[in-house]
């Protein structure tokens, strides 16, 4: 059985919540007393260009409140998307050349790299962290600069283990191993039984990133210091990557050059045993299992829990965050203040969050309370995501350098390149430690 993209992304998605009232500009009862108030300019129109939905009710919630905000605006919103690995090219050429989209939704601490070409946002930000009880501090570290808001932390799209139950216990595991050294264990005994992993090495910008970094934190490797000094030469590097080679062996063949589409569609047509993967894998099946006894089989007995701990002690996981962004060349401004800002509020919020599906993990501490966290005891292992997550700058400062290394895909690199025997581990430490060093100037 093969899977496009839209076989991923088919689900249901609920209705819009509620009707929004024409006065949300100026003095609206939903809206605090102090928050600010911005009137679009005269005959504004607006183009955003998101990522791709890999949950069809995160896409169709987020039309359904920009309708709503039109409606209550008079302001035109274009939607358009890309796919997840075109969205950091797109956004550096945008920023560069100083034309194209208005608003976009960018990865990680990509708005670091063109910081001056950003619109601030601050009155923004800060109103809403003061009404919703605050912004998560790893999503905030990525939207923020000396001090601002050079954008607004949209979501962390969690990351877990997504397996098989009945084919754990088949290799003789009761209970999923909660420590890197069970993982390897069961990894093995689940391709003797014709159930491989599958984790991505290749140049996925959230699977390939989400599954390097933990490599290396779980063995207590981080790419720079607190100084911003690279490490990345190191002895638990070195741990790491062998690990890392001890694992691949378990794998299914061409994990490599996988996408983030990839390991979703191995994982839906029964080739997988584990996969490390937002929710969108498992509702993908849930949601069809009506219409294909296959997928109905893959959903009952799908599990998810979070990331085995490794050698260094504690869970340390990098979960794909995205960042909402107003380019300072757009000719309407306020519009497009005017649009976040409703698209932020609990209203529209909380139905974008809830239609997700558990896709999307909130950036606003009070919007943790979302019924979807309950609905489903899946949906439990991605419901802290923003609360969790390790910003892929650890333990440097968040910047141009950390952005533009993990833009290169220089830690995805180093593994993939041991793995497969492009180089010696220590070969493939020594480059990634070269190609850092060119971001990283201290």
């Amino acid at each position: 059985m093969k899977f496009t993209r839209r076989d991923v992304i088919r689900t249901t998605a609920g209705a819009a919540a509620g009707i929004v009232g024409s006065r949300y500009l100026g003095g609206s009862p939903a809206f605090a007393q102090d928050a600010p108030s911005f009137t679009p300019e005269p005959g504004a129109s607006l183009r955003m260009l998101r990522w791709s939905p890999f949950v069809q009710g995160d896409e169709d919630a987020w039309l359904a409140n920009t309708k709503r905000f039109t409606e209550a605006t008079g302001v035109e919103v274009r939607v358009d998307k890309e796919s997840w690995e075109d969205i950091r090219p797109k956004a550096a050429v945008a920023a560069n050349v100083g034309s194209g989209p208005d608003l976009m939704l960018v990865w990680f601490d990509d708005a670091h790299q063109y910081p001056d070409k950003l619109l601030d946002v601050s009155d923004i930000g800060e109103y809403l962290g003061g009404k919703y009880g605050g912004w998560y501090d790893g999503p905030k570290g990525y939207a923020t600069r000396d001090g601002k808001f050079i954008g607004l932390p949209l979501a962390a799209i969690g990351n877990a283990i997504v397996y098989r139950d009945s084919w754990v216990k088949e290799a003789g595991f009761s209970e999923f191993p909660k420590d890197t050294a069970g993982f390897l264990e069961l990894c093995k005994a689940l391709q003797k039984n014709g159930h491989p992993a599958g984790f991505t090495h290749g140049h996925g910008v959230g699977d390939g990133n989400n599954y390097a970094h933990w490599l290396l934190w779980s063995h207590g490797g981080k790419m720079v210091d607190e100084s911003g000094k690279v490490a990345i030469n190191s002895p638990e590097t070195m741990k790491a990557i062998e690990y890392a080679m001890e694992l691949y062996k378990t794998f299914i063949p061409g994990t490599e050059s996988w996408l983030d589409v990839n390991n979703n569609r191995a994982y839906l047509a029964g080739e997988l045993g584990v996969i490390a993967n937002g929710i969108s894998a498992y509702n993908t099946a849930k949601i069809n299992k009506d219409n294909d006894p296959k997928l109905a089989e893959i959903a009952k007995d799908t599990r998810t829990t979070n990331l085995p701990v490794g050698p260094v002690g504690q869970s340390v996981e990098l979960h794909q965050t995205t960042v909402a962004v107003i380019f300072d060349y757009t000719p309407y401004p306020n519009a497009a203040k005017a649009y976040l800002q409703f698209m932020f509020e609990a209203e529209q919020m909380n139905n974008w969050i809830e239609q997700s599906a558990g896709y999307c993990c909130q950036t606003l501490k009070a919007f943790a309370d979302n019924p979807i966290w309950s609905a489903d005891p899946n949906n439990a292992a991605y419901a802290r995501a923003s609360e969790t997550l390790r910003p892929n700058g650890y333990a440097g400062p968040l910047g141009y350098a950390s952005a533009a290394t993990m833009a290169d895909y220089v830690l995805v690199d180093m593994f993939a390149k041991a793995v497969t025997g492009q180089a010696t581990p220590q070969e493939a430490m020594e480059d990634a430690e070269k190609r850092a060093n060119r971001y990283y100037r201290v």
